[in-house]
């Protein structure tokens, strides 16, 4: 989203990051059905065949896996800007609401969701340290270029809408901001779209050119965008039956759990993001108030922190602390960082702390967790009730197993929670500041946002990659993420 300056990430090419990062995953993997749809009548993203006003709602297609939220308006001015540095102008018109959609690519990338279609994707290029727009034949309702765009002759637009690449014979002009590998939109002589695509070749070597491809065309994604401004307090009442409906169902498992487990006193695991919040107000409906257990890792955003004060203070709640005791600086001084495939952060700063707070407590608990299938694979084939091989004194239960982030956010926007401020800045997830399962693109965001924090942790990489006699490009470049490239993870 936001462009940012070039930094020690410096990974080159998509290419590159697959070959030298091959943990990132780029395909598409289905963890439920995607519910979104659309209705044109209040212009609102609905879970539902019907809206709430009565007018039937259409599909929205998006790219697997398909957890959509909204996109609060710090990432819409940056949506923006992005486009009116490229374009010359916004993508998105005042009033209007926007989801975003994560899709699998080698870093970051995000699907722009307006007016019932995906108009747009911005990607995070690490090699560059800035963004992309990747438009889409769905946003020309919304936006009419300025700059790198090419006109193309009547008789080539019916062709390029199928798919075929702008050639220089059917080239009537293009912009002069064009250069080799901008992308940039294909419009007719009246300045209709005719497609979207990526120049192959800059503006003044396109006007030379008497055959060859001009504009490699990208294939035109099916999408109907019906712009029209709205509310999250309007699309909180378009989806008040699905809400109802979600919300009852919750409370009756959390009820059918604890009832089968009486002797278990129940808690509810409490981490400061949305998820555990919405599954709080949820155990308050079912069963009352219950205690918080916050696990402490150390690694927690000055937010959270606050968040966990506040729903406290809120709620009238006792929180039961799992302190982290040091042991990730030790374990980080003896085994090196945690990385993607070697998460013992986890372990060892959360589960085995938050065992040792439920035995010195209540010996054992049942804890309901925000835990839902659209985060991962892991957690869309997990149990809905189980136990944590390392924290056996826990029975976990998820009552927020079969919902989306966009059921979730409806929720909280409906109950006026009081989520955590780090939403509004565009994090996504909340967790440790460093966990190495972060996008390059969100770490450049918190090295932003969090400068000391950044600092001492590179800090930390640095003194671990002298120990080892590791190059410099292990930290540069973010390879302290994979245990398999020469340190990370170590045990």
């Amino acid at each position: 989203m936001p462009e940012v300056r070039a930094s020690i990430h410096q990974l080159s090419t998509p290419e590159f990051l697959s070959a030298t990062l091959p943990w990132v995953q780029v395909k598409s993997p289905y963890l439920g059905r995607n519910p979104l749809r659309w209705c044109d009548r209040c212009h609102v993203p609905v879970l539902a065949r019907t809206c709430a006003c009565g007018a039937g709602t259409r599909d929205v297609p998006v790219t697997p896996p398909g957890d959509i939220r909204p996109a609060f308006p710090s990432e819409i001015r940056a949506a923006n800007d992005l486009f009116r540095d490229h374009f010359g102008a916004a993508l998105v018109p005042e009033g209007h609401l926007v989801l975003l959609n994560k899709v699998p690519d080698t870093d970051r990338m995000e699907e722009v969701i307006v007016g019932g279609a995906v108009v747009a994707a911005v990607r995070y290029l690490p090699g560059e340290g800035r963004w992309e727009p990747l438009p889409r034949l769905a946003a020309a309702p919304l936006i009419r270029p300025v700059r790198r765009f090419v006109v193309v002759d009547a008789g080539a637009v019916p062709s390029i809408r199928e798919g075929a690449s702008v050639l220089a014979p059917g080239l009537v002009a293009i912009d002069d901001a064009v250069a080799a590998g901008d992308e940039v939109c294909i419009l007719d002589r009246d300045g209709a779209w005719a497609g979207v695509g990526r120049a192959r070749a800059g503006a003044t070597e396109a006007r030379a050119m008497g055959k060859g491809q001009v504009v490699k065309t990208r294939k035109n994604q099916p999408g109907l965008c019906v712009p029209g401004a709205a509310t999250w307090a309007q699309a909180v009442e378009a989806n008040r039956d699905v809400l109802a409906r979600a919300e009852e169902a919750a409370v009756g498992f959390i009820r059918e759990v604890r009832d089968r487990h009486p002797d278990l006193p129940p808690t509810v695991s409490y981490s400061g993001g949305k998820d555990s919040l919405a599954m709080l107000l949820l155990v308050l409906k079912a069963i009352g108030k219950v205690p918080l257990i916050f696990a402490d890792s150390g690694l927690e955003f000055p937010e959270t922190y606050a968040n966990v004060a506040t729903v406290r203070e809120r709620f009238g709640l006792e929180v039961v602390t799992a302190h982290h005791g040091g042991r990730f600086q030790e374990e980080m001084a003896a085994r090196g960082p945690p990385a993607v495939d070697a998460r013992w952060c986890c372990r060892t700063c959360k589960l085995a702390p938050v065992a040792e707070a439920i035995r010195a407590r209540w010996g054992e608990c049942l804890s309901f967790i925000g835990q839902r299938r659209y985060e991962s694979a892991t957690r869309a084939a997990s149990a809905r009730v189980w136990r944590n091989p390392t924290v056996q004194v826990q029975l976990a239960a998820a009552p927020l197993q079969d919902w989306t982030a966009l059921h979730v956010w409806l929720y909280l926007f409906r109950e006026q929670a009081p989520y955590n401020r780090l939403y509004e800045d565009g994090m996504d997830r909340i967790g440790c500041y460093m966990c190495p399962s972060s996008d390059l693109a969100v770490m450049e965001r918190i090295r932003a946002l969090y400068p000391d924090l950044w600092a001492e942790w590179e800090r930390l990489l640095e003194q671990w990659r002298e120990q080892q006699g590791l190059p410099g490009e292990w930290v540069s470049r973010g390879l302290w993420r994979r245990k398999a490239t020469a340190g990370g993870g170590q045990g």
